[in-house]
Order: structure tokens, then sequence, then C-alpha cells
């Protein structure tokens, strides 16, 4: 069965920094294409960043390129999301995505999500 579990959302000021990850288990985890998508309240869903199997292809939403990094540790079966210089607008369920291949900007199987809420 896949699963995949987020963590390390939370409460942070403007400016400040979270880092998420995301737990991988089901599948192996370092033959797909992973991604982040957001939903802010109120909202429709938000490709944040994707990174194919290879870990080599990465690509970022222009919302936050530049403060935000995506990384992957295919022996931990983990995703990550390094997110700096947040600001009120990243506010947001934060969830990963399982692409349906390695190299695929399509998803089959999401998790949880984990809360975001960046305000002072």
């Amino acid at each position: 069965e896949v699963q995949l579990v987020e963590s390390g959302g939370g409460l942070v000021q403007p400016g400040g920094s979270l880092r998420l990850s995301c737990a991988a288990s089901g599948f192996t985890f370092s033959s797909y294409s992973m991604s982040w998508v957001r939903q802010a309240p109120g909202k429709g869903l938000e490709w944040v960043s994707g990174i194919f199997s290879g870990g080599i292809s990465i690509r970022y939403a222009d919302s936050v390129k530049g403060r935000f990094t995506i990384s992957r540790d295919n022996a931990k079966n983990t995703l990550y999301l390094q997110m700096n210089s947040l600001k009120p607008e990243d506010t947001a369920v934060y969830y990963c995505a399982k692409g349906r291949h390695g190299g695929s900007n399509e998803y089959d199987y999401w998790g949880q999500g984990t809360q975001v809420t960046v305000s002072s």
C-alpha cells in the first residue's frame, strides 16, 4: 500500500523558515518523481515544486523560486521541502504527491497534508 506522510509544518513568522518532510512507503521511492503541492484557504491546488526520480531535474513555481528548495533522499525514502523567507501568502496545506513514473508530471497518490501558517 502506498503511503505518503508529511510532517514539519507549523506556525512561523514572516521571513522565517521551515523544512517539510514526506516519508514514503509501499513503492520503490527512487523510481518515481515526486512533487509538493499546496492549497491555500479558499483556493485551489497550486503546484509548488517537483523532482524527477534521479534528482537532477528540479522545477519550481515562480511564486517560490529562489526561496524554496526541494530534495530527496532515496536511501531514506524521504522527500523534503526547505522553505526560507516565508511570506503570509505561503500559508497553505502542503501535500506531497507521487508521480506516475520517474519523469512524470502527473500524480497518482497524495499524502494527508501538513499545515503551514505564516503570520506575525
